[in-house]
């Protein structure tokens, strides 16, 4: 399975503002954007003009970044979304929250949208009473997410379960029963990333 492997906190500071990738790590002292808010490499703090191309691109690239996916999938989504009824740059933006690594990471298992990744990889979660490995698949309204039965007696789990995140209109959740569910499609509103979705729909285009 294709993904980045290279240094997290250099796409925060390329994007010049936090993406929030390491979790909890970007609250803190050590966050390496706290420390060095400029681009990285030789020349990341010269002044440079953006055209608008760059700006598009740096939107494109921003929203990538913080849901995890590579060029390829993203593509892929955008031509998914251009087909849809509304309007491409909300449904593009709505793809992304459906998938299952996001709604893990919404429901509060994970500290990162990376971790949340990581633990569906590793099999800890049932999609409607099916267990589901694929941080891609994406979700429909109604759709059940639970907590395989032997990772809910694990402490990472337990952690979890005992802070419970603040969810967004589209989600509930039920601690208690490692549970969640999907109760309607996430609306514009709802989806709190830092992106300009018009920018990568004026990006892809041209």
């Amino acid at each position: 399975m294709a993904r980045y492997t290279g240094a997290t906190c250099r796409l925060c500071r390329r994007e010049g503002l936090k993406l929030f990738l390491k979790g909890d790590r970007c609250y803190t002292d050590k966050c390496a954007f706290s420390r060095r808010g400029y681009a990285p490499g030789q020349h990341g703090q010269g002044r440079k003009k953006i055209s608008n191309y760059g700006l598009q691109l740096r939107e494109k690239q921003k929203a990538k970044r913080i849901y995890g996916v590579l060029e390829s999938q993203f593509r892929t989504y955008y031509e998914k979304a251009d087909k849809m009824r509304g309007i491409t740059g909300e449904n593009l933006l709505r793809l992304l929250e459906l998938r299952l690594d996001n709604a893990v990471y919404r429901l509060g298992y994970g500290n990162s949208r990376k971790e949340a990744r990581q633990l569906v990889t590793h099999g800890h979660f049932l999609v409607n009473g099916h267990k589901v490995d694929i941080p891609s698949y994406i979700l429909s309204v109604n759709d059940v997410i639970t907590v395989c039965e032997k990772s809910k007696a694990t402490e990472k789990f337990k952690t979890f379960a005992e802070n419970p995140k603040t969810l967004p209109n589209w989600l509930t959740g039920n601690p208690e029963n490692f549970e969640g569910k999907v109760v309607s499609e996430p609306a514009r509103t709802d989806i709190d990333v830092p992106v300009n979705e018009t920018l990568i729909v004026e990006l892809y285009s041209k």
